[in-house]
């Protein structure tokens, strides 16, 4: 019989699966190099000590350590925030991008990108203030619209005005980027996700949102287990609806915007990996939420290892991966979904 709670047994085996599959993406790519140089050229950073001549430290501690620690962070986030809309929505086909987040965070970075907002002293930042800004705004927007047209907040109210405001943020970026001019290019593959110029700056912001958004999200397991079965009922058992619907809410667009700010638009990994942590550790929320941090995680890295390798020396957009596969995860997840209501 399964635990209630995640154990520290279950932490460990998943944090060894993490730190391999990690190792695994700084290893290989369009110069492969050995696990052993790897191994000496961080440990040897970590303790402040000199890498040995011939190790390509470069590659591996400017390159490939950042870029391969914003893919894990991006990849825990969005997952998580995927299982924590799939719970507090009750729909198996619902992701942080059915608020309409993504879409508002991706408008605001695509106006920075098209007309170079910037901040001053801080380079790169324009985007990602852009993108929170937007992402916020938007959430704001939709709760609005949502509480005009039902003061419940009710879980089809909020959806259908997300999936209305996502087509029209939609059509906003293709506006802007008819006036972008040069920098359409940029813009382009920047909307099908990358997350090739991640540095260790854009690292730490991660960690610092994943661990303040992230962390409310675990604590409301018990919440999202009520809610599922029915906000009803869970107002019955002394959950405060309004209260955790907007606290989950505002956690969930605040860690959007920031990843795809720095990441793009990186679609599917919201919407698939809670259902893959799903079968490994069932639906109980104490168990899934973590579960489904450690899968995004995982799955974010893989996605992003075949998009260097599988044409390299080409170099492919990891949104186009996670699309491909999330297009096939998106139909058999329906299936199964609609085979069950039936």
């Amino acid at each position: 019989m399964k635990s209630s709670r995640f154990s520290l047994k279950e932490y460990v085996l998943f944090s060894l699966l993490l730190l391999g599959v990690m190792l695994l993406c700084i290893c290989l790519g369009s110069v492969s190099i050995p696990l052993t140089d790897t191994v000496t050229a961080i440990w040897n950073s970590l303790r402040g000590a000199e890498v040995p001549a011939g190790i390509s430290k470069s590659i591996i501690l400017s390159v490939r350590l950042p870029r391969v620690l914003c893919v894990a962070l991006t990849g825990a986030a969005l997952s998580l925030c995927g299982a924590a809309m799939q719970g507090l929505l009750r729909n198996p086909l619902a992701d942080g991008s059915t608020l309409g987040v993504s879409a508002g965070a991706s408008l605001g970075a695509v106006v920075a990108l098209a007309f170079g907002v910037t901040v001053p002293g801080l380079p790169y930042a324009g985007t990602m203030t852009m993108a929170m800004l937007f992402a916020f705004g938007s959430l704001m927007l939709i709760l609005a619209l949502a509480y005009a047209l039902d003061r419940s907040l009710a879980t089809h109210s909020i959806i259908l005005i997300g999936v209305i405001f996502s087509m029209f943020a939609s059509s906003l970026m293709s506006l802007v980027i008819s006036f972008a001019g040069d920098k359409i290019k940029s813009i382009t593959f920047w909307t099908m996700g990358s997350l090739s110029g991640s540095n260790y700056t854009y690292a730490l912001i991660l960690l610092a949102a994943l661990a303040l958004c992230g962390g409310i999200i675990l604590r409301c397991g018990e919440e999202l287990n009520a809610f599922a079965v029915g906000e009803e009922n869970a107002q019955h058992v002394g959950v405060n609806v309004r209260r955790v619907k907007l606290l989950v809410l505002i956690t969930v667009s605040v860690l959007i915007g920031v990843c795809v700010s720095i990441g793009g638009t990186i679609a599917f990994v919201g919407l698939v990996t809670p259902h893959m942590a799903r079968m490994l550790v069932g639906p109980n929320h104490h168990r899934l939420l973590p579960a489904s941090l450690y899968a995004g995680a995982v799955f974010l890295l893989l996605a992003d290892l075949i998009a260097r390798v599988i044409l390299r020396p080409i170099e492919l957009s990891i949104g186009v991966v996670t699309s491909l596969v999330g297009a096939v995860a998106f139909v058999l997840i329906f299936y199964r979904t609609r085979k069950g209501v039936a």
